[in-house]
């Protein structure tokens, strides 16, 4: 059963015709790919190597400092994990034993 959708997601699905005017799903087939269809060209190297360069610099790049904030924070948060991860380990652990010397 799928899941109930809203009315905007339906006139959505139906606007981009993956409904019929009841609001039923239609049935489509994907086509099958022919085997003699024309394949896109390999990107060259050069040509790779450029665009990510190009993507790159649209990245919005952290500064020094948000790096370092981060850091630190990632660095806290680790110890803080791992002791907390120890000290549930040593507390079970000493309850088995406390349990089967009994």
């Amino acid at each position: 059963m799928a899941a109930p959708m809203n009315r905007e997601t339906k006139r959505l699905l139906k606007k981009q015709g993956q409904l019929t005017d009841d609001g039923s799903p239609k049935a489509t087939r994907r086509p099958v790919p022919s085997p003699n269809a024309p394949k896109e060209p390999r990107t060259k190297p050069r040509q790779f190597v450029k665009e990510v360069n190009a993507e790159l610099r649209k990245v919005a790049w952290p500064t020094r400092r948000e790096t370092r904030n981060y850091s630190i924070i990632v660095f806290i948060t680790i110890v803080v994990v791992t002791a907390l991860v120890a000290g549930f380990d040593w507390v079970f652990s000493e309850s088995v034993l406390w349990l089967v010397n009994q």
